[in-house]
């Protein structure tokens, strides 16, 4: 029913509501009627719960909670690396991701058993012209992989890496594909020997981390004291690769281990530079905040009246900012919703593997190749419990329209199957203590595509970054 307004409205302000809605919300959708509400008082008196309108007016709220979702401020420090903001470390990290020399199917070692494996780069699954994923379900590079890869942009915004978590820095968290087998398969002796080996990589290196290992040194028996490709396997102790390792110097493999997790930094570095631009949710806030402060709304339409209503639905009755929070649009936190199970009664273990694979890891926030060991950092305080089974990182929600299909394992193609997915929780298998948190919004079609509509409206046009050079 259409809502009427107030007796106190008069023509002249009803006109100047009207306008004010058309420029903050655009039109409204073909064959539907304008609604309108009361006219706001004056700007020097205007309250926060009538600045903006649509059907009814903006609560105080949904206006706190909509204005704290924009803009996305600076990357936090991260103490753990002293060159995360290093503008040489950016540079250096950019050729590295782009680089398919630093994998095991580049010809320069990493004998990982797995003939015939392609050299590639970060990028090759961390695609700046696909969102910096890979466009797949999951990733599938010759070696299918059980998940999604995760979008780079806003990661340093984060304190957990991964859909499981496994790390607890971004420097850290770009070591593990490069060793991983499944991945790119590459070993830390050989990523050393390529930087040694190309001039500019080799220049870049030292000049902002110091010399590169002696790699062509020998020992006092005249035997080489660095093999050509070598690291640690832990679950694997006759891989030829870790006896390698095995055999050399413990000051040797400290010299490597140095070099090694300092490529992760670099390439942490570049990643920090991914911050989604502007997005036309932002800019509708920035009109939101203009208007209320006194300015003069915008003269072309900023969102549509659908992307309106879904925006309050998403602060509102979704409840969707108890997860998806902030300005990156996510807590930073596992949650398990219901899709662990996967084809075949696979159980993801999600967040339980992940603190199990950082607890082991050496390259902590804690350990030994933190610039800041000292911390209180979050991985001090983790504890394994059974109800992380089937948790996984809330996912970002800024650039969406470029990082189809969705979910950590890609089940979802279109942001309508995710929405639809929440709206009747059918087919959601929760694993661990049963929440009461997520319960079925049964949304009809007009809520569901106004959400949908939001979402895309968290998505900005970007001209895709290419390799610089160094």
């Amino acid at each position: 029913m259409k809502p009427t307004a107030p007796r106190w409205l008069g023509r002249a302000a009803l006109g100047g509501l009207v306008g004010l809605v058309a420029a903050l919300c655009g039109p409204p959708a073909q064959g539907a009627e304008p609604s309108v509400q009361a006219a706001p008082p004056p700007r020097a008196a205007a309250s926060s719960a009538t600045v903006l309108r649509l059907g009814s007016p903006l609560t105080a709220g949904e206006r706190r909670q909509l204005l704290s979702l924009s803009p996305v401020p600076p990357p936090p420090p991260d103490p753990s690396n002293r060159w995360a903001d290093d503008p040489r470390a950016v540079a250096l990290g950019e050729r590295l991701f782009f680089d398919a020399g630093l994998s095991g199917g580049s010809g320069l070692g990493g004998d990982s058993g797995l003939a015939g494996l392609a050299a590639r780069s970060c990028a090759s699954c961390h695609d700046p012209t696909k969102g910096w994923s890979d466009g797949k379900p999951v990733a599938d590079d010759g070696i299918r992989f059980p998940r999604n890869v995760p979008t780079l942009w806003n990661s340093a915004h984060s304190r957990w890496f991964t859909w499981d978590g496994r790390a607890d820095s971004a420097w850290a968290q770009a070591l593990g594909p490069l060793e991983n087998p499944r991945e790119m398969a590459g070993d830390r002796v050989s990523i050393v020997r390529h930087l040694a080996a190309d001039p500019g990589l080799r220049g870049a290196y030292e000049e902002l981390f110091g010399s590169l290992p002696p790699l062509d040194a020998r020992g006092s028996d005249g035997r080489a004291r660095f093999p050509h490709a070598a690291r640690p396997v832990a679950d694997d102790p006759t891989d030829p690769l870790h006896r390698a390792w095995a055999a050399m110097s413990p000051d040797d493999r400290q010299l490597v281990d140095d070099a090694f997790v300092r490529v992760g930094k670099a390439l942490a570095a570049y990643q920090r530079t991914l911050v989604t631009p502007e997005a036309p949710f932002d800019r509708w806030v920035e009109a939101l905040r203009e208007v209320e402060s006194g300015g003069e709304p915008p003269t072309e339409p900023v969102l549509s009246a659908s992307a309106v209503r879904g925006a309050r639905l998403f602060v509102g009755r979704g409840q969707c900012t108890l997860c998806h929070s902030g300005p990156t649009f996510s807590d930073g936190e596992f949650h398990d919703v219901g899709i662990a199970l996967g084809a075949g009664g696979r159980i993801d273990p999600g967040r339980y593997g992940g603190i199990v694979a950082l607890l082991q890891s050496p390259f902590s926030r804690v350990g030994r190749f933190s610039d800041a060991p000292e911390s209180l950092a979050p991985v001090r305080f983790l504890q394994l419990r059974t109800e992380q089974m089937g948790q996984f990182k809330t996912p970002t929600l800024r650039q969406l329209a470029d990082t189809a299909p969705y979910m950590h394992d890609g089940r979802f193609a279109t942001l309508t199957e995710v929405v639809t997915f929440y709206s009747t929780r059918e087919g959601a298998a929760v694993l661990g203590h049963p929440t009461t948190l997520l319960q079925p919004l049964d949304l009809d079609g007009g809520e569901i595509a106004d959400l949908v509509a939001f979402l895309e409206s968290l998505s900005a046009k970007v001209q895709p970054a290419t390799r610089s050079t160094l």
